[in-house]
């Protein structure tokens, strides 16, 4: 069986290492895997570290479309992978999450009839206004196995309309959708360890044995409007009063903050004792600073399922989430950017800290699950 692995962001690279780890694990005969970075976000900081660290096979294409409006640099990825699946004829394409490069792999695989399968799917916001929304309905639509993480995902999948337990042959008109457990816990758990090991961040950054909040900030929609950073911020600074902040600085945020942040808290900020701000850390060094934090604060979605593997509280910086089951749970908390619900948010875990974690992202075995029902239904 041959798949094409598409990448073109930081969390795909990540998802796609514990596909190629169980392929050169348990498949290395059976299946030969071509992979593929549409080059929508490379920074060697924030791309190339994550190949070396995490052992994933080398590229065999780089698109380089690089940073574009949406119609643009869609136009372009949609373009190059569909001469890139007529060049290398697979079995199937394999589509993550809902990024532009996820929904240029959809719309160029399915006009040609290359079967789809995505990874993360039936996950839904109910907001259209993110272009994340968009793309992973989008993809959905166009597939013909997908591999949900979540039991809420399913559910989504259902009541839009898809077959649940239809028989093969499996088409883009008759698809099959599996229930399989995320692989970002795979991940989690295989790293978890190794990322002790191999690096020293909490040691650098003067952390042992110290309470911190480990935030992340990232997202356009907090970071390009004035009036939902400076909430955010504000917050911030007032909990580094009298705690230990780590922010790993997006280069998205690192730019807007000198045009959207109050030149005041930017002062603050970049002078504060208690504010560690950090340039883009590796998976490992994530890794190392989730599993030591006391709690998470963040916009990735990636980062609160994180927060989640590893037993930590999370205060969500958006108004809504696709992981509504870490909210269901009491383990997350919808924020958004309004500065009091994030200290309520705070207050609440300092005064009910989070202890019952339900096992609701699946086994661990993901990545050999998916592979598996691929195989079983070439031909």
């Amino acid at each position: 069986m041959k798949i094409v692995t598409i990448i073109g962001a930081r969390p795909q690279i990540i998802k796609a290492a514990a596909l190629s780890r169980a392929i050169r694990n348990h498949f290395a005969d059976r299946i030969q895997e071509v992979i593929v970075h549409t080059g929508q976000h490379y920074d060697e900081n924030m791309s190339q570290v994550f190949f070396d660290e995490l052992q994933i096979p080398r590229l065999d294409y780089n698109l380089n479309v690089g940073s574009a409006s949406h119609g643009v640099q869609t136009a372009r990825m949609t373009e190059d992978i569909e001469a890139l699946l007529i060049k290398e004829q697979p079995d199937f394409i394999v589509l993550y999450g809902d990024t532009n490069s996820t929904l240029a792999g959809a719309v160029a695989a399915a006009k040609i009839h290359v079967p789809i399968v995505h990874i993360e799917a039936g996950l839904r916001s109910f907001n259209k206004s993110m272009p994340e929304e968009i793309n992973r309905i989008v993809c959905d639509h166009c597939s013909t196995l997908l591999f949900t993480p979540t039991q809420a995902g399913f559910d989504n999948l259902k009541r839009e309309g898809f077959p649940i337990d239809n028989e093969g042959p499996y088409t883009i008109d008759n698809p099959k959708v599996y229930h399989c457990g995320d692989i970002m816990y795979d991940n989690s758990l295989h790293f978890s360890t190794i990322a002790e090991e191999k690096t020293n961040i909490i040691h650098r950054l003067d952390l042992e044995g110290k309470p911190f909040i480990l935030a992340t900030i990232h997202r356009d929609s907090n970071t390009d409007h004035a009036e939902r950073l400076n909430p955010i911020f504000n917050a911030l600074l007032r909990l580094a009063e009298d705690n230990i902040i780590v922010l790993p600085l997006h280069p998205r945020t690192a730019k807007t903050l000198k045009t959207n942040l109050d030149t005041e808290k930017q002062t603050l900020l970049f002078s504060h004792a208690n504010i560690r701000l950090v340039p883009p850390v590796s998976f490992l060094e994530m890794v190392a600073l989730e599993r030591h934090a006391q709690l998470v604060m963040t916009d990735s979605g990636g980062v609160q399922k994180e927060a989640y593997f590893f037993k930590k509280p999370c205060i969500i910086l958006r108004p809504e989430t696709e992981w509504v089951e870490i909210v269901a749970t009491g383990n997350a908390i919808l924020a958004d950017a309004d500065e009091g619900r994030i200290m309520q948010a705070w207050q609440h875990f300092e005064s009910h800290p989070a202890t019952d974690f339900p096992p609701i992202f699946g086994d661990g075995h993901a990545a050999e699950f998916m592979l598996e029902k691929m195989l079983q239904i070439i031909p």
